[in-house]
């Protein structure tokens, strides 16, 4: 593996994204939001929910080449837009953590999410710096998502004994049997990919308990209905490398994996089809860490109301 530049001269959606928004048979809604994909600056309602924001997710590749997606956590305020195309992140993966001292001058993606406000952020660009403390991303594009299956959950910071990271936490080619359990009583993942010649990003993913199916070390979901971007899926169309993040927000355990994907067409609603697409995700991890990672922990849930029922 090899880390990746771009020196993003292609705007809109990109080939592999127009061939999943073409065989959903979605293109023409598609074409509306072409918008967003364009150049951004990062001023106006964005600026604010970043500054006001507490949690995010990155998508970035550690010094070997492989894709990971972590949790970035921190106080009001540790989300700052230095410049329109500028943002400084005044925290770092911490120890134990697969991105920890990540590399700079790569492409990565950031999502940020508002879970109490069910609100959502994505955030593109090139990491060009990365020290003990903050990253700097120059900012390609930013973009708000919808607020469907976003979980809503308070946060706080924890206290105490819970603020201890482990040093070494498991790492191996294989899930054991508690880290298969939290998968499927997740409710929440997000999921990491990468375009070579466009960029990385960083997704949510919500649904309810036991939505993400799990075999061996062989993860499956299905793809609901959304905005028909497809960024995700149109990454995976060309690039087949993948990241998935687990949190358990009560205990602070994490779980990252890093493997591949592919988009699974079939017939609408079979089973494992919940949202009723006919498109499900295969994810086969390859590497894993397991941890307790996540300085936060929840202190109220409330599922979204609409996740679509399990079909198995």
């Amino acid at each position: 593996m090899t880390m990746m530049t771009h020196q993003f001269a292609d705007v809109g959606f990109h080939s592999g994204e127009l061939a999943v928004q073409a065989k959903a048979g979605v293109g023409r809604e598609a074409g509306r939001l072409v918008g967003m994909m364009q150049p951004a600056e990062l001023r106006g309602g964005i600026t604010g929910f970043l500054a006001n924001s507490t949690f995010a997710v990155i998508t970035a590749r550690d010094s070997t080449g492989r894709l990971w997606a972590s949790p970035l956590t921190g106080p009001r305020g540790f989300l700052e837009v230095t410049t329109a195309s500028e943002l400084r992140i005044h925290t770092t993966p911490p120890v134990g953590d697969p991105l920890r001292g990540l590399p700079s001058q790569q492409l990565v993606g950031i999502v940020v999410v508002e879970f109490a406000a069910r609100r959502r952020v994505r955030v593109n660009g090139t990491l060009i710096d990365s020290t003990a403390s903050t990253l700097t991303i120059s900012v390609e594009q930013a973009y708000g998502n919808c607020p469907q299956y976003i979980q809503q959950r308070e946060l706080d910071r924890r206290t105490g004994s819970g603020t201890t990271r482990p040093p070494n936490p498991y790492r191996d080619v294989h899930l054991r049997p508690r880290d298969v359990a939290l998968i499927r009583r997740a409710d929440t993942f997000f999921l990491g990919t990468s375009n070579p010649g466009r960029g990385t990003d960083a997704s949510h993913r919500g649904g309810p308990p036991g939505f993400v199916r799990v075999t061996g070390d062989q993860l499956r979901w299905p793809d609901y209905p959304g905005n028909n971007m497809f960024n995700s899926l149109g990454n995976l169309a060309v690039n087949r490398e993948a990241a998935v993040l687990f949190c358990d927000f009560t205990t602070g355990e994490t779980l990252q994996l890093s493997g591949s994907a592919e988009i699974e067409w079939g017939d609408t609603g079979r089973s494992g089809d919940d949202g009723r697409t006919g498109r499900t995700v295969s994810f086969t991890s390859q590497d894993v860490v397991a941890g307790d990672l996540l300085p936060v922990h929840e202190t109220a849930h409330h599922p979204y109301p609409r996740n679509p029922a399990l079909t198995d």
